[in-house]
């Protein structure tokens, strides 16, 4: 009887912190905030906090590093010195390039894998992306949304490829590449564009996802070459 009560509100637990992910406004790197706070804030004991987060950090929904915090997404791929030495030999353009080269596929493979949670995730980042105050709130929120589909992929190797491409996108000085207002315009081509991706996802187009990605990032990289 014991167990079943506590099997109970472990699922209990489980749910809530699922729903507290799908609505949340994270920023930092989708770094949660600290337990005792959480805790609090969704009404859960700590020890059922702790075993949701475990649950969550299992499935890949989560990953914790000691010291800095819980983060939502795989665990990047940890390899500081690797990635500071391609970063000082690489540029923009050569990033550009390697995007083209990986993304459209990654999001043909997400049309395939692609579940309800992740759709509802990609239309959190483009509606946070429309509603940002400034540039970098838009640009956390636009590679929350790449993330989240290369997360869509159920593949962990693509998005751990991602991730090493954007650790070294990180470091890589792009100048000031805009001369922009303080945020991105109404009638920013991303935001259209990243719609197309989505519904061409959701529709299990994979073809049609492809597409949309190299039509997105080439938009991009015509920007770039263009500042």
């Amino acid at each position: 009887m014991y167990a079943s009560l506590d099997s109970s509100a472990d699922n209990a637990a489980l749910a809530r912190m699922r729903e507290y992910l799908l609505h949340a406004e994270l920023e930092d790197g989708g770094r949660l905030p600290p337990e005792r706070d959480l805790a609090l804030s969704l009404g859960l004991s700590r020890g059922a906090l702790r075993k949701a987060l475990a649950d969550l950090e299992a499935e890949g929904v989560l990953w914790r590093h000691v010291g800095k915090g819980t983060f939502t997404g795989a665990r990047p791929i940890d390899g500081a010195a690797d990635v500071a030495a391609m970063a000082s030999r690489t540029n923009p353009i050569e990033i550009m390039g390697a995007r083209l080269s990986i993304e459209p596929e990654i999001a043909r493979v997400a049309a395939l894998n692609a579940t309800p949670a992740s759709l509802a995730r990609m239309r959190q980042c483009t509606e946070r992306m429309l509603t940002a105050p400034d540039w970098r709130q838009y640009e956390s929120w636009d590679n929350q949304f790449h993330r989240t589909v290369a997360e869509a992929t159920q593949n962990t190797l693509l998005v751990g490829l991602l991730d090493t491409l954007n650790a070294v996108r990180r470091q890589v000085n792009w100048g000031r590449l805009r001369a922009n207002p303080k945020k991105p315009p109404s009638d920013h081509h991303s935001f259209a564009e990243h719609e197309a991706i989505m519904a061409a996802i959701h529709d299990r187009d994979t073809q049609g996802a492809c597409i949309a990605m190299r039509v997105h990032l080439q938009s991009v990289e015509r920007n770039l070459k263009n500042a």
